[in-house]
Formats: C-alpha cells, structure tokens, sequence
C-alpha cells in the first residue's frame, strides 16, 4: 500500500508539472510558426521549419529595449524596498513590544484579504491629487508596501533563536546593528524568497501600468505586448505576441534559477528554530 501511494504520489506531481509546462513549451513553438503553421490542421507541435521572423518583428515594430528597461528598473525598485520595508517591519513584530501590537498586525493580515481591484480607484485618486500620473512615482511607490511581505518575515524572524541577539544586546549592539549585521544575514532564505515573489508580481503587473501610464517612455514590457494586433485592432498577431511573451517571461525565469535554491531552503527550513 505504501508503495502505491508513493507512485500515485509522483504520478500526480508529473502530471501537475506537465500541465504547468506545457502551455509555455506551446508558446515557445508558436513564437517560431507562421500564422500558416499556427492554424494548420490537423495543428503542428513543432515548428517545421523554425522561423525567427516572430522575433524579428517584436524587435522591429517597438522599442522593446526601452519597455524592457522601463519594467526592469520599476521591478528592482520595488523588489528592493518592499524586502526592506517588509523586513523591517517583520522584524518590530516579532522582536519589539509596543502598544496595540497584536492589532496593528491583524490588520496588516485584513489588507491581504483585500482584492487589488477593490484599491485601483481610490489608489489612482491619489496618484491623481499627487500629480504621479504617468511617472515612475505611480509605479513604484503603491508595490514598496504589502501584507504578504510583512507577513512573512515576521514569521521567519519569529522562528529565529534569540541567544545569538541576546549575547550582541549584552556587547552593548543598537536595535539597528542587530537588525542589519545579525538578524537580516540570518534570514537570506525568507529575503530571497520574497525578493523573487516580488520581482515576479511587478514584472508581470499588466493593469496598473495600463491605468496610470500614458507615455511610451515610461511604459512596460507587459502592456507594449497589448500592441500585437493588426492596424484594425480585431486580429490578434500570435506569432509576434507569442514572441514577445518568451522575451517577457525570460528574465523572470532567469530570476528564479538564479534563487531557487534560497526559495527551497526557505520552504524546508521555515527559519532557525529555537
């Protein structure tokens, strides 16, 4: 019986992960068809033969550099406040005594609950009575602050053992240097973790951008994807915007390569115990 659950166990984790592949193993073939092999029937898997016109054209019919660059400096920003913000803010919860402290996280925990669509009006309100609309401000500023993060790494510091910070509090340490020099090196699995869930939200942020931006030199990788259609705005141009998708994707998959290995420590660790 064991060993049939064992199997059963890692057949539906094959299938889980085929079904989550294979939409991108799709689109990375269509990125290299012609609209004559993307709706051949009986429809072709594999492109025959590869043609790198799709690429060509993302390249060709906009700035993808400059969208680029607009996504990634608006993402490395984020990212980095948001995991200096959040830990931060982690840490005074799980370290701290203050007034009220159980409430003030309780409703950090309420604003996770809260669907982003429900915040879009009153949120471009004040980016309206701020004069941010169409500036970096806009893009950055409302992603530095979460609950998630907050969350998370109040969690972690929580599980954290203390006698290493106790003995630096007898050495005469300031809150600050046992935050920065002990407590945040400790905690590279919880930082990275939520670095990657970060970087991955901005980048692929496709709505707020499409609200308060208006000029293309400040606009995004995912909303210049919303310009491959043809001159009548009806066909969609699927080799082109399968394309641009892998070039989207690309950096994000990069990102979380480069960390896995902090996210997995993260998840089977879930911090220093005491």
């Amino acid at each position: 019986m064991k060993r049939v659950l064992i199997i059963s166990g890692y057949t539906i984790v094959i299938l889980g992960a085929v079904s989550m592949i294979a939409p991108f193993l799709w689109m990375l073939a269509v990125s290299f068809m012609t609209d004559t092999q993307i709706f051949s029937y009986p429809p072709k898997f594999f492109p025959q033969p590869f043609i790198p016109d799709n690429y060509v054209h993302v390249f060709s019919k906009i700035p993808v550099t400059r969208f680029f660059l607009n996504s990634l400096l608006v993402a490395f920003i984020t990212t980095i406040f948001q995991v200096l913000f959040s830990s931060m803010a982690g840490y005074a919860f799980a370290r701290s005594r203050f007034k009220h402290k159980n409430i003030i996280f309780f409703i950090f925990l309420v604003t996770m609950m809260i669907p982003p669509q429900v915040n879009i009006i009153p949120l471009f309100f004040v980016m309206r009575e701020l004069h941010w609309i169409d500036t970096y401000q806009a893009l950055i500023i409302p992603g530095i602050f979460g609950g998630f993060g907050v969350f998370l790494m109040r969690q972690w510091f929580s599980g954290m053992s203390v006698e290493i910070e106790e003995a630096a509090r007898i050495d005469g340490c300031s809150i600050w240097t046992l935050f920065f020099k002990i407590a945040l090196p400790m905690s590279v699995s919880a930082v990275v973790t939520l670095g990657l869930f970060t970087f991955i939200t901005t980048w692929n942020s496709f709505m707020w951008p499409l609200i308060v931006t208006n000029s293309p030199d400040i606009t995004t990788l995912p909303v210049a994807l919303s310009q491959f259609k043809s001159s009548f705005r009806e066909i969609v141009l699927w080799g082109d915007l399968c394309a641009g998708s892998i070039v989207l994707s690309a950096p994000v998959i990069l990102i979380f390569l480069l960390g896995k290995k902090y996210f997995i420590s993260d998840i089977l660790s879930g911090g220093l115990k005491e």
